[in-house]
């Protein structure tokens, strides 16, 4: 697509040059996407969908950066933290970085996948959650059905 991104959504720029610098989306449903080149492009995400970007960065030496963050895009006029490649930003709910930290943030979101669960449509409490744990060394409680059917039950209630 080429139009500009719906008004009032977040955006996030991609790029990916082989063995230098990977930047991806791990999960999240994507309501626009504008390719900048062979090498980049920019993907939008509607107020309140919670989405995963990872980055990655190396050289002739191996692995110089790996990060992930797990955002909720912010509604306009809302508060939001600074994210990198993030416009205008987001509600940060999950951010690691270091091989490690990632790989288990990656092996959390494939455990929700195997619950059959969209990621993005995990409780974001548990995202945060996550970071905490991780934070100090300790390993997250795994997602479960029913704590996600409490969740789309709270959702339900204050909407």
């Amino acid at each position: 697509m080429t139009t500009d991104p719906p008004k009032g959504s977040t955006c996030v720029e991609l790029m990916w040059v082989e063995k230098e610098v990977e930047c991806w989306i791990r999960f999240g449903r994507v309501i626009h996407e504008r390719i900048l080149d062979r090498r980049r492009r920019v993907v939008s995400f509607a107020p309140d969908s919670i989405f995963a970007t990872v980055r990655w960065m190396g050289n002739d030496n191996g692995t110089v950066l790996s990060c992930i963050d797990v955002v909720r895009a912010v509604r306009p006029g809302e508060p939001y933290s600074t994210v990198f490649r993030v416009q205008p930003g987001g509600d940060s709910l999950l951010r690691c970085s270091g091989w490690p930290r990632v790989e288990r943030v990656l092996k959390a979101i494939d455990a929700i996948e195997a619950l059959d669960i969209n990621p993005e449509d995990a409780a974001p409490d548990h995202w945060r959650h996550v970071h905490a744990r991780l934070l100090v060394g300790e390993p997250p409680r795994a997602y479960t059905l029913g704590r996600h059917r409490a969740w789309l039950k709270r959702r339900q209630v204050t909407s």
